[in-house]
């Protein structure tokens, strides 16, 4: 007997219904239910249905990073600035009093979720067991709006704060719903927390920051990868997310290292050159030697006529001896040439410091320069956060790689090694 007072049918028996008392017959009374095998259903996920998921679980996760920070940086505020208020009248129901009547459906909501949650043991860090914790994004937005006289002094503007919180509730929806991200979506929820990171006075003052942005994922997951931050495919996509211009401007010192160095030559003006070179940059260029026998095998690796190479290297001389010779410190301009077999071609930006940025490429047999993988790498091993809170991502690392252990410094000696028995382009 089912719930609504109907018979059920004991999925026994044959054929199809019929008359009563015939088999298959249903009763009078009865519902006829599907049996498991009528339904026919499959299950199992394809490549394609797993290919999908995956997708929206990377994009959600790098969503989720970024509201995540967001988050708990707007917590550490009202935080900050709304518990010395109400703290001192109205103990642990200070939030409650900062809610005020407009906000006393919401906290009430929270007050009952953080119940439950206690009750069940959810609570698995007593830091978390306050009304704080429990409130959302958009309710931490309304504490800051309804008590903006306590926040001005603090933050110049509030438009441009409110604005981009209501932009990242886009993204915010559909994370917490388990909908899908467009690239779109993402991208603008990136761009946006980093702003506020910034409004909420927890930006990086990264000294590379200006070429080489911090990424959130980087912060949390970067030691996993030596310091290894970007991989790219060919060289074309490298300079869609990372510009020559982006690359080699305001640098204080240049070093590279390659076959015909068509990236920095061909990519950055000898004008901008120039003046970069004006403005203090000092730059050590290392060319193979376009007379060498190792041009004449890496010809024909590429299947290129004898001398296409060669000629190519030369042009690039010559163009740098051209930019070479309008400078004043002639010292500050170096260009060199090597003999031996090349390896890899390395372009690194501020390597003797600890904000320096490397671009390397392998040399592949029969893959041109240009459509060959690219590695970005971050000096300074794994310290990227400078200045952030005990228990951030710092130097060191579970296996204690520091700024002498990732892989910008093992290609930065190699070039070294390279320049000492190089020769010098007069």
């Amino acid at each position: 007997m089912g719930s609504g007072g109907l018979e059920l049918p004991s999925g026994s028996g044959g054929g199809e219904s019929g008359a009563a008392g015939t088999p298959g017959a249903v009763p009078p009374g009865t519902v006829s239910l599907a049996r498991p095998m009528e339904i026919g259903a499959d299950l199992a996920w394809g490549a394609e249905e797993w290919a999908e998921v995956r997708l929206r679980a990377q994009r959600a996760g790098r969503a989720y990073i970024w509201l995540n920070l967001v988050e708990q940086r707007l917590r550490a505020v009202v935080a900050a600035v709304l518990r010395p208020i109400y703290e001192p009248v109205h103990g642990e129901d200070w939030v409650v009093a900062a809610a005020g009547p407009t906000g006393q459906e919401w906290v009430q909501r929270a007050a009952a979720v953080r119940e439950v949650s206690r009750r069940k043991g959810y609570l698995l860090d007593p830091a978390d067991d306050t009304l704080l914790s429990f409130l959302t994004l958009p309710q931490l937005r309304e504490l800051v709006v309804q008590h903006w006289p306590c926040f001005e002094p603090y933050f110049d503007g509030r438009r441009e704060l409110e604005l981009a919180l209501d932009e990242l509730e886009v993204a915010r929806s559909a994370v917490a719903r388990n909908r899908a991200l467009s690239p779109a979506v993402l991208a603008q929820a990136e761009r946006i927390s980093a702003r506020l990171l910034d409004l909420l006075g927890a930006g990086r003052d990264i000294p590379s920051a200006h070429r080489l942005p911090v990424d959130a994922v980087e912060e949390l997951v970067g030691d996993r990868f030596a310091d290894v931050v970007g991989v790219h495919p060919d060289r074309v996509r490298l300079q869609r997310q990372l510009p020559a211009e982006d690359l080699f401007g305001r640098a204080r010192r240049l070093d590279a290292i390659g076959i015909g160095l068509n990236l920095l030559v061909q990519n950055y003006s000898g004008r901008r050159l120039v003046r970069l070179a004006g403005s203090g940059c000092r730059v050590r260029l290392l060319f193979l030697n376009p007379a060498s026998s190792a041009v004449r095998r890496r010809e024909r690796e590429l299947g290129l006529k004898k001398g296409e190479l060669s000629r190519s290297v030369e042009t690039n001389i010559l163009h740098m001896r051209r930019v070479r010779s309008r400078l004043r410190d002639a010292d500050a301009f170096q260009i060199h040439v090597f003999d031996e077999t090349p390896r890899f071609t390395a372009y690194l930006v501020d390597g003797d410091g600890p904000d320096g940025v490397a671009v390397v490429q392998s040399y592949l047999r029969r893959t041109r320069g240009m459509e060959a993988p690219v590695f970005v790498l971050r000096g300074g091993g794994r310290d990227i956060v400078q200045g952030g809170a005990p228990g951030g991502v710092h130097g060191g690392g579970p296996h204690g790689e520091g700024a002498e252990g990732g892989l910008f410094h093992l290609y930065r000696e190699e070039m070294e090694s390279v320049w000492a028995d190089s020769r010098p382009v007069s």
